[in-house]
């Protein structure tokens, strides 16, 4: 977690290892406050989640927009590499997409703001992290963003199930958006339009399609591959 977001960690005193003085040797660098409290305390202050033994007050997330991702794409020193979530709403499958997407070494994922997931508690858990350190940019209107992103020359690929070309056979390098849709809906018919390329990921066995975590893992691993190659 990027120290700037947090002011104060509580931790219960019934921890002394060498993993908690880590800990709190870190935060003291920071100049954050840190303190020792009865677990009862900590039961008290989250009484709704497992707290595991420590608690942090941070400052919000930022709330990054198209103007966001556009200073981003021009701030970049290589070819773009974003991964657009169509109205996904499960904040689980946006947790782990968001992981994902960090590992895969995109710059940002975005999304709509509306019937789609903000980055909840739940995503931020699930994200393992990623979500304090990868950019999520909401927009208000993903097809005209999207439009601006290929006048800056980003390359759209979609995903469907009804469609020729597969996720290797078409190539990935290069300014690149992944675009997945909703969970069991898929991108919608806007979105695919405006797309540049939209290809299929070949399966085996009776299963009709990927979660859309799962989708997100070989899609853009698969373009991370090739732009290193």
């Amino acid at each position: 977690m990027p120290v700037s977001r947090v002011t104060e960690l509580w931790l219960a005193d019934e921890r002394d290892d060498a993993r908690i003085d880590a800990v709190i040797n870190a935060a003291k660098k920071q100049n954050i406050t840190v303190n020792k409290v009865e677990r009862e305390k900590l039961d008290e202050m989250m009484p709704d989640a497992r707290h595991q033994g420590g608690i942090a007050r941070c400052k919000p997330l930022d709330n990054l927009n198209e103007a966001d991702l556009f200073k981003l794409i021009d701030e970049l020193d290589e070819p773009p590499f974003l991964l657009i979530l169509d109205c996904v709403q499960d904040p689980h499958n946006l947790g782990a997409c968001m992981r994902t997407a960090e590992a895969a070494g995109a710059h940002a994922v975005i999304a709509p703001k509306d019937r789609a997931s903000a980055i909840t508690a739940t995503a931020l858990k699930v994200s393992s992290g990623a979500a304090e350190r990868l950019p999520f940019i909401q927009v208000t209107n993903l097809a005209r963003v999207l439009r601006e992103l290929q006048e800056n020359g980003v390359w759209l690929v979609g995903t469907s199930g009804e469609c020729e070309n597969t996720l290797f056979d078409v190539e990935l390098k290069g300014p690149l958006a992944i675009v997945l849709g909703a969970e069991g809906k898929g991108i919608r018919r806007l979105t695919r339009e405006i797309c540049d390329q939209v290809v299929y990921i070949p399966m085996k066995g009776g299963a009709e399609s990927l979660n859309v975590s799962v989708a997100a893992g070989v899609c853009l691993f698969e373009a991370s591959r090739q732009r290193n190659l």
